[in-house]
């Protein structure tokens, strides 16, 4: 009688202990709305299904304890800034030789995104060349209200959403980046470059304005300057990649219909007009030269700059608002493969840092 007794007590247990896990995972998602105040429901189950993955992935390193890096691969780190926790990806190529200082890439994900998202090689395919070129690429994650550090943003200057709205100091978080790594790994430091995809594009502008004495070059894709003082230490290489029809960063100014909420935003200033600041900037030329002509893209070339720097607009027909040469999981429209903003962007860096 009394095994009986204690076997309905273990068999209550169960039943208690399984009611209890489903009810754990049968709970309603509960996540706070997006950055523009109108979460859609695919919003609401990227950002649970982006904790659980968080949660279930080896937790970052803090920069300030880690050795050197000896050997390829890819690593999180985290720093503390301002009462934060900062986080970025280091991806190392399998050519790097810790007797040999390696260029250094700077790869910012676009508003929306996160550092996770740019490093996803099927999308952008940075560690491809990366690997193809020998440079190490970091990707640094903007300001997130999510513990995942998804749906991020850069305080560029006039955009954008929280991290313009809070004003992040995005520029020390940059700086504080490159002085770990550089301790990390062997980096050429005349060779550190920055890029960026939209948002991240429109950073990659403030640290030219801002950190011209650490970079060598920027490169920025789908996002057109929006800083707000702008006096470089020096003269920088600048190059810029936009499709004419670009329907979200407009090619001639201004923000897109697609924004829900346009006050995360701003009134983006025209490509004609970034060129032109950057020209004066460096004291080019003001006639450029055609530098690569193909149906459905140009390049042209702005020189005789000081101090040997160039200034370079590249031009896809088509592709909207993308990262030409790379794919994307959605939308109407794919990138356009006229050209490849690695190829150009590289071949740009490399042709600059010579001079």
């Amino acid at each position: 009688m009394n095994t009986l007794s204690a076997s309905m007590n273990s068999l209550r247990c169960c039943i208690a202990a399984l009611c209890a896990v489903f009810c754990l995972w049968s709970a309603p998602l509960v996540v706070a709305k997006s950055d523009d105040g109108d979460a859609t429901l695919r919003e609401r189950i990227k950002q649970r299904v982006a904790e659980r993955r968080a949660e279930r992935q080896p937790e970052q390193m803090d920069s300030s304890t880690a050795e050197r890096i000896q050997k390829p691969g890819d690593y999180v780190r985290s720093l503390k800034q301002d009462g934060l926790t900062r986080r970025y990806r280091i991806y190392v190529p399998k050519t790097y030789q810790t007797s040999k200082p390696a260029p250094l890439v700077l790869a910012f994900h676009g508003g929306g995104g996160d550092m996770d998202y740019m490093a996803r090689d099927e999308y952008y395919g940075l560690l491809s060349k990366a690997e193809a070129e020998g440079f190490v690429v970091v990707f640094p994650n903007g300001y997130s209200k999510f513990k995942s550090g998804n749906f991020a943003t850069w305080n560029a200057g006039s955009c954008c959403a929280d991290a313009r709205d809070k004003n992040m100091n995005d520029v020390e978080f940059v700086r504080e980046i490159i002085s770990r790594v550089t301790r990390e790994l062997n980096i050429n430091r005349q060779m550190i470059f920055a890029t960026g995809m939209s948002n991240g594009g429109m950073m990659s502008y403030r640290l030219a304005c801002e950190m011209a004495d650490t970079f060598a070059a920027i490169a920025a894709v789908a996002g057109t300057d929006g800083t707000l003082n702008c006096q470089p230490s020096k003269p920088i290489s600048v190059l810029h990649i936009h499709a004419k029809n670009d329907d979200r960063v407009l090619f001639t100014g201004g923000a897109g219909k697609k924004f829900r909420d346009e006050s995360k935003v701003t009134d983006f200033v025209s490509v004609p007009d970034t060129i032109a600041k950057w020209v004066k900037l460096n004291h080019c030329s003001s006639t450029p030269q055609p530098v690569f002509t193909k149906p459905g893209a140009y390049c042209e070339q702005y020189s005789r700059c000081r101090a040997g720097v160039a200034v370079q607009l590249c031009v896809t027909d088509t592709g909207g608002h993308s990262w030409p040469g790379g794919t994307k999981p959605r939308g109407s429209e794919p990138p356009s493969t006229a050209i490849s903003a690695n190829d150009v962007m590289w071949d740009f860096f490399i042709a600059t840092s010579k001079k």
